[in-house]
């Protein structure tokens, strides 16, 4: 068991090596920092997390939110947001939310995917293509208006490059599965670089400054009111993509291995990864499902071969910082063009809009909020309208009927002699929600049915009722007060509700019948004391 975890962690940091420096760079950061997050943060996580398989490290969805941060308030405001990020993750996880995080709408979570791929292919064109620019705009528009006009200064040493690791990585993927191919690919390029000695840029040429050995804490010193309330709402995004990425990765663990994760102490345990991340001079991550599927196919059984692939990297920072300064950064890019192309998932977006219509506009709207606005805008924005649209297809499910007791609509299910029925009995079911969404279809049906002696609510099939509810019925009841009220088959739950608001008592218990057929009963007494 022990030589496993020591296999499968070795062969998790091998993967984990090109994709740390390639987030971290992707991210407006340092190389360095991917490295420093997989360590401090991987080591907390593999302690406490609450899954056995769970790989900690720099993820693709989380390099836009970071960028833009880091563009806006530096590296320090990063570390900020990522302090109150985790904050609301341990918040969450210590109040048992784990599970309302799967409640994400699945067209929201594609089409914030979508867009993150997009900006993150499109984020790597300058390193891939090697065009002499200083810096990018973070806007995406700006991106590719410099882009297009610089495109006649790319590089073609920088080019081949790009394309000799894309190749690589494709070859490896499809034709050598058992090799890791991103760390293949950076290797192949890497070679042919030094061995030819390409002009590319390089991890050391590009970043000449950086220092082997492990990071030291340090605690961000410039927190204000104003800065906390900037950052806020991207500090809500970044929580929420952590706990999203986290569990989605944990259930496919749980999938593969048949184990059972615990979902709110998997939250509590990226919260503090989180912070010990930033305060080591690393960067927000995640769980992510690629590492931690290779940990699981690698023959992982515990805990020890996260713990294993912190180890290795804890050696490559120490040791050979020297040689990841080879890696050009074009073969990066190249590995990130990989990322973007498995991130947007081509065929789950097929699916996506072979389904219901409002479903396939959903996912489109958050990725074009996404892509033109920002990650953040485009999360609240999807979820509110699939809110909306939930609400009401909610509202199109409840069914309101209104008859007389000598109606030609009158239900089959109800047996009884209708010729003993008095005169001026209405009896209006529901079936199904009543809630704000069918407040307006209810006054309707209510005042269409016209004024009776006696008015059966018949609730049997009335799944639950909120305020909005039950203020419409209390409206309508003081507004015929002449009119006797006599509920039926009310649901031991919404009893409770009732009661709690006052409405039973203002019905009376004695009008209030567990069955229709009691309640039909009832209202025969109350005409024949009206008569």
């Amino acid at each position: 068991m022990f030589f496993n975890d020591c296999r499968s962690g070795f062969t998790v940091a091998v993967v984990a090596i090109p994709l740390a420096l390639a987030l971290s760079i992707a991210s407006g950061l340092t190389p360095d920092k991917g490295l420093y997050t997989a360590i401090a943060g991987g080591f907390l996580v593999a302690c406490l997390s609450g899954s056995r398989f769970q790989v900690y490290g720099a993820g693709g969805a989380l390099v836009v939110i970071i960028f833009s941060v880091v563009s806006r308030f530096g590296y320090e405001g990063l570390v900020i947001a990522t302090l109150m990020s985790s904050i609301i993750l341990i918040l969450c996880g210590l109040f048992r939310l784990g599970s309302f995080v799967k409640y994400i709408p699945y067209p929201v979570t594609m089409g914030f995917t979508m867009g993150i791929s997009l900006l993150l292919f499109s984020s790597q064109i300058k390193a891939f293509l090697g065009i002499p620019m200083a810096e990018t705009p973070p806007e995406f528009f700006d991106k590719w208006n410099i882009y297009i006009r610089s495109v006649n200064s790319f590089s073609p040493a920088t080019l081949l490059v790009s394309f000799l690791t894309l190749g690589t990585i494709l070859f490896f993927r499809y034709k050598v599965p058992a090799v890791p191919a991103q760390i293949a690919g950076v290797l192949v390029a890497s070679v042919v670089v030094f061995v030819f000695k390409l002009k590319v840029e390089t991890i050391g040429s590009h970043y000449p400054l950086l220092k082997e050995g492990l990071p030291s804490f340090s605690f961000p010193t410039g927190i204000t009111v104003d800065t906390v309330r900037e950052l806020f709402p991207d500090a809500i995004t970044m929580a929420l993509l952590v706990a999203m990425e986290s569990l989605f990765s944990c259930i496919v663990a749980d999938g593969i291995t048949g184990a059972k994760h615990n979902s709110n102490m998997e939250l509590v345990a990226q919260g503090i990864g989180n912070i010990g991340s930033v305060c080591f001079g690393g960067m927000p991550a995640a769980g992510t499902m690629g590492r931690t599927i290779t940990n699981i196919r690698a023959g992982a059984c515990s805990q020890i071969s996260s713990m294993v692939h912190v180890g290795i990297l804890c050696l490559v920072i120490m040791y050979f910082l020297q040689v990841i300064d080879l890696i050009p950064i074009a073969a990066l890019a190249a590995v990130l063009v990989i990322v973007a192309c498995d991130l947007s998932n081509f065929p789950s977006i097929i699916h996506v809009l072979k389904g219901p219509a409002s479903d396939g506009w959903i996912m489109l709207i958050t990725f074009m909020l996404t892509v033109i606005l920002d990650l953040t805008t485009a999360v609240y924005i999807g979820v509110m309208v699939s809110s909306l649209v939930f609400m009401k297809r909610m509202g199109e499910v409840t069914q309101l009927e209104g008859f007389t007791t000598d109606s030609e609509n009158f239900p089959d299910g109800y047996s009884f002699d209708r010729s003993k029925l008095p005169k001026g009995v209405n009896i209006f079911s529901v079936t199904g929600p009543l809630f704000f969404g069918v407040v307006e279809r209810l006054q309707n049906s209510l005042e269409a049915m016209g004024a009776s002696k006696v008015l059966i609510l018949n609730l049997q099939n009335m799944t639950t009722i909120d305020m909005t509810g039950i203020h419409t019925l209390e409206s309508f009841f003081e507004k015929n007060s002449s009119c006797k009220i006599i509920l039926a088959g009310v649901k031991p739950v919404i009893r409770r509700v009732l009661y709690r608001v006052g409405l039973m008592q203002s019905i009376g218990e004695e009008n209030i019948f567990p069955t229709i057929h009691e309640a039909l009963d009832g209202a025969s007494k109350v005409i024949e004391e009206f008569e």
